[in-house]
């Protein structure tokens, strides 16, 4: 039976690397809505409460360095066509719909105005929205993935965004998910693959680093 120690030694001879912070980030909070952080909702995941804890002073840090913050939020019709293939396999995502406060973003990280919130239906942020041309449009080389679920929206979104030739980081303590398993699974391919997968400080770091 393989171990954790044969797996990282197996995946090191291929994988692995580090792509690093580039000039210019955005800070990209995907889907950290009330849904996932309501106990007795449907979608109720403590890793979640938990990343959104963890994000309130990353947030902080970006808005002092400067750095444009991005929302997204998934919201579908009446009967759930617009999310097409996706809500029929999870049909629970079609009462995600614009009268359903659960949609709403988790008040620990209100949007300020001039943040930007795009609606998306599919795991991607880049699937079905403008988010590459705007990024493409404002130099960002760099993006900070917070938010959840880290084996889906998140995931998505880091194969996504080093598809679209981002570098993507994501600070580990700040994505969440509703088991320990699919989490620690799925940051382990991020940070094989697609991005880095770094703690909180370092992005901290980073952003203290910058010239707002």
């Amino acid at each position: 039976m393989e171990t954790a120690q044969d797996l990282a030694e197996n995946y090191s001879k291929a994988f692995n690397g580090r792509i690093g912070f580039g000039r210019r980030p955005v800070l990209l909070s995907i889907d950290f809505v009330l849904a996932y952080t309501t106990p007795g909702a449907a979608l109720f995941a403590q890793g979640v409460v938990d990343a959104v804890a963890a994000s309130v002073p990353l947030y902080a840090a970006a808005r002092a360095a400067g750095v444009p913050l991005v929302y997204t939020q998934v919201i579908y019709d009446a009967e759930g066509r617009n999310g097409g293939a996706f809500v029929a396999k999870v049909p629970l995502l079609k009462s995600m719909t614009s009268d359903n406060p659960l949609t709403h973003i988790v008040p620990e990280l209100p949007p300020a105005a001039a943040d930007t919130i795009l609606v998306k239906q599919y795991p991607s942020a880049f699937f079905g929205t403008n988010l590459a041309a705007m990024l493409v449009w404002m130099g960002v080389d760099t993006l900070i993935l917070t938010g959840c679920s880290t084996s889906g929206c998140v995931r998505a979104t880091a194969v996504d965004g080093c598809s679209h030739g981002f570098r993507v980081i994501v600070p580990e303590e700040c994505v969440g998910d509703r088991h320990a398993a699919p989490h620690q699974a799925n940051l382990f391919d991020i940070q094989s693959k697609y991005g880095d997968v770094v703690s909180r400080q370092e992005v901290l770091d980073y952003f203290a680093a910058l010239k707002p």
